[in-house]
């Protein structure tokens, strides 16, 4: 993979909260929610991220976007170590920095209109300043993401979930960003919109020439966008590898455990599936394993 090549960069990213304090406020006990994770996203791709509850994925994400500072390692976007940067210093790449979130009401102020929801990031950061060139970019946006113009007068409450994170999506992309976090977006909806919003961020991405990191606990429906994934569990990745690959040949008794989960339309072969279960606990202390190349492209943490 050539330096030139990669966008964002993440090296031995470790993130952890105090859970409790003693008599003098210092740390007593502390939670490890990201515990050493490096992985590189190339310019142009898709990298999933997938896990489950509490896996640290979406704390990964988190960093990623400076909204949580990091405990120890670096993230690099585009050459630039994003944790040696105060707020000034940021500005610019919160501008190429998006984020889409899994809520998209609690992230849409309710106050404000469709047209000021989606122009507010453009002002922020000195885009489109005329009224009308605005508007008119806006307009385009929400065809693109498949609403119409006369929905810009609208506000969040007036929409269905699908439509609000589609108003979301736009908001995000509306400032050209070169990478955003997609951070569950879809598992807040139903899953007859899920597919819909999937295909939509692929054809933004073509557009627009997007990078994406995209988290999620559905596996399959991160197979259907991702061109690499990785699979968190306690913090640490256990696996990484290109999408086909990892469904194909998963090599981690987790990835195999969440694989065997994801539900299959035929009953008959459902029933006859046995489902893969891994108890960590009992496999001792080789959930802290680094990753190792096994195969081009393929790194999997230690496990026997």
């Amino acid at each position: 993979m050539s330096d030139h090549n990669i966008l964002v960069d993440v090296r031995n990213l470790k993130k952890h909260f105090s859970k409790g304090t003693d008599i003098w406020g210092r740390s007593t006990e502390v939670l490890k929610a990201v515990d050493g994770v490096s992985f590189q996203i190339r310019k142009g791709e898709t990298f999933g991220l997938v896990g489950e509850s509490g896996s640290g994925k979406s704390t990964v994400g988190r960093c990623l976007i400076r909204l949580y500072d990091y405990t120890e390692g670096e993230v690099y976007f585009d050459g630039h170590d994003l944790s040696k940067l105060g707020d000034k210093q940021l500005k610019p790449f919160r501008r190429r920095i998006q984020t889409i979130f899994q809520d998209p009401y609690s992230s849409l102020n309710p106050g404000m209109n469709v047209l000021d929801l989606i122009g507010e990031p453009m002002n922020i950061h000195g885009l489109y300043m005329k009224e009308e060139e605005r508007k008119e970019v806006v307009s385009a946006l929400l065809e693109k993401v498949g609403l119409k113009r006369e929905h810009l007068y609208r506000y969040p409450h007036e929409f269905s979930g699908g439509q609000r994170q589609r108003i979301s999506i736009a908001r995000a992309v509306s400032v050209r960003p070169d990478f955003v976090v997609c951070d569950e977006p879809i598992s807040a909806l139903d899953v007859s919109v899920q597919a819909q919003v999937v295909n939509m961020l692929e054809d933004l991405q073509a557009e627009f020439g997007l990078t994406y990191l995209f988290i999620a606990h559905d596996l399959s429906m991160v197979r259907h966008i991702s061109d690499r994934i990785g699979v968190m569990h306690g913090g640490r990745l256990v696996e990484v590898a290109d999408s086909d690959e990892l469904y194909d040949n998963p090599l981690h008794p987790y990835t195999k455990a969440l694989l065997s989960a994801i539900p299959i339309p035929d009953p008959k072969a459902a029933r006859e599936r046995s489902a893969f279960k891994y108890d960590f606990e009992a496999s001792g202390d080789k959930q802290h394993a680094e990753l190792r190349e096994v195969s081009p492209g393929h790194f999997v943490a230690d496990h026997e």
